[in-house]
């Protein structure tokens, strides 16, 4: 028998990732491009409701002032991610709440000043604009490092095997909001893990008019189906007799956001009163900032790949970073009670559903704005479990991970450096998360504990993050690591053409700005 050749036993490096029915700037039809955009806007609900729910209670809200948050953060949500596609990288990314702001959140909720506050909603108040204040003084860190193109210069030290552990951790980073949450209800959680992955992959030939139906609406269809399942189960009386943790996760009417919601309701800036400002404060939201832009540079160029473009040139990521930090500003201005980063499961869904249409992308931001303003209707579709959310989660989260690994091709990968910068990265970027997490758990504080809070906050935050611990070992590595030698091993030869915007003829197709507005704004 002969033996095979060595292109029947291996694969091409690919720029652009094949497969793809849709790419950034190709469009489907506008009935499909609705129906994908409303997807898109039912994934964001998971998030957007969980992070109210979980604040604002601490906060001393009521049922009430949860339904407005959760209606402030959808509808500025909409307007950051309109922002984001049509003057930002252009990418076709959903920029919505942020869980990693949750350290110095919490721990503005926690000071003495605003927790001695006896009357509940005038501590909910206090809190808030405490926390819009943070949020519009640490704005000014991505706003900065975006616009002086700081961020473009710190890019350059990127290359294809640095980049590998930082975008499969922005996946795999997010392991406890996947199965530990599907478990809290296994009988809804698990029912649509195997619906979904059935719609999406194994019934993915399934055809009504030369459409993918099954494919494409996966998500849709299985939340719709296991939506009504739920439902039945609450009204048959199933979980009346269980543990109130049950409840809460099983049940489809224990969120009160529909009663509580208002027919109508536009949020504005500053509804909750003039912000309050603090240096302590800020400065510990200056981690949760920076933690967000790391985050989020992992999520773009995972979204680059998943929409057929082009990695996004340094120009073109500062400039994205640049209009995130004004999203962080709208954010503490509006008062969402978190920050903002780009949305991790809406980049998965992207490769789940084939279409990497920017289009589809802005479609699902006017869903965002208009049902934050009609407030039942919006509030109807936020009652949906959140057991079921992270059940879509085990997979697209891990999909943003694969699309990390995909990176790999452009390395050699039979370099012991490239084996050891690899695997130390991805191993210390979910260990050193997971250590601050179990130490947070049991000592109700993080290993930085000091007098100066702030101090506390800034290391607590950026050592719980993935991406962050992961970019900070990968990238040191890469860089010291019998670097001068390496670039093939590294992947700098494919990488270099991306590293400035006329280095590729594609990106001037991918992420001109509209209305000629290059004019005024040219590449670099």
């Amino acid at each position: 028998m002969a033996a095979p050749k060595s292109e029947e036993i291996s694969h091409p490096p690919m720029d652009q990732l094949q497969g793809l029915e849709y790419c950034i700037d190709s469009n489907p039809s506008w009935g499909e491009s609705i129906a994908l955009g409303f997807q898109h806007y039912i994934l964001t609900l998971g998030t957007a409701v969980m992070i109210p729910t979980f604040l604002v209670p601490l906060m001393g809200g009521t049922d009430g002032d949860k339904v407005r948050v959760v209606q402030t953060l959808l509808f500025v949500q909409g307007i950051n991610t309109l922002l984001q596609t049509l003057f930002g990288t252009r990418l076709p990314t959903v920029v919505g709440g942020s869980w990693a702001f949750m350290v110095p959140i919490i721990s503005i909720i926690h000071d003495p000043s605003l927790a001695g506050i006896t009357d509940p909603h005038s501590r909910f108040l206090n809190t808030m604009r405490a926390i819009q204040g943070a949020l519009i003084v640490a704005s000014s860190v991505q706003i900065i490092l975006g616009y002086s193109q700081l961020w473009a210069i710190c890019s350059r030290f990127f290359s294809p095997l640095g980049m590998v552990p930082v975008i499969s951790l922005v996946g795999f980073g997010l392991f406890d909001r996947g199965f530990p949450v599907v478990g809290r209800c296994v009988e809804i959680g698990i029912p649509m893990l195997i619906l979904f992955v059935a719609f999406s992959q194994y019934l993915k030939h399934f055809q009504t008019k030369q459409l993918p139906v099954l494919e494409r609406f996966a998500l849709l269809i299985s939340v719709t189906v296991i939506w009504a399942y739920a439902h039945l189960l609450t009204a048959s009386g199933t979980y009346k007799h269980h543990p109130e943790k049950t409840q809460i996760n099983c049940r489809t009417d224990k969120s009160n956001l529909i009663s509580s919601a208002p027919w109508i309701k536009i949020p504005y800036p500053l509804q909750w009163g003039a912000p309050t400002f603090d240096a302590g404060h800020a400065f510990g939201m200056m981690a949760a900032v920076l933690v967000s832009m790391i985050e989020s540079t992992g999520a773009y160029k995972a979204a680059s790949r998943l929409a057929s473009a082009t990695p996004p040139p340094p120009h073109v990521l500062s400039r994205g970073i640049g209009w995130q930090g004004i999203g962080i500003l709208l954010d503490g201005l509006f008062g969402t009670a978190t920050g903002s980063t780009v949305s991790v499961e809406n980049v998965g869904l992207l490769g789940s559903t084939r279409v990497g249409s920017r289009r589809v992308i802005q479609i699902s931001a006017g869903f965002m704005i208009f049902f934050s303003i009609l407030g039942k209707f919006g509030a109807l579709f936020a009652s949906i479990p959140f057991t079921i959310f992270a059940a879509v989660y085990c997979v697209m989260f891990g999909l943003v991970a694969s699309v990390g690994l995909s990176f790999l091709q452009f390395t050699n990968m039979n370099s012991m450096r490239s084996l050891f910068i690899t695997g130390v990265s991805l191993f210390l970027g979910l260990s050193i998360p997971e250590y601050f997490r179990e130490y947070t758990t049991a000592a109700l504080h993080g290993p930085a504990h000091t007098k100066a809070g702030w101090f506390n906050d800034f290391l607590n935050t950026i050592f719980l993050s993935s991406p962050t611990v992961a970019l900070i070992v990968s990238v040191f590595l890469d860089n010291t690591l019998d670097y001068k030698d390496s670039a093939r091993d590294r992947g700098m030869p494919w990488w270099a053409k991306f590293r400035t915007f006329k280095g590729d003829s594609r990106n001037e197709e991918f992420y001109t700005l509209p209305f000629n507005l290059n004019r005024f704004f040219p590449p670099s």
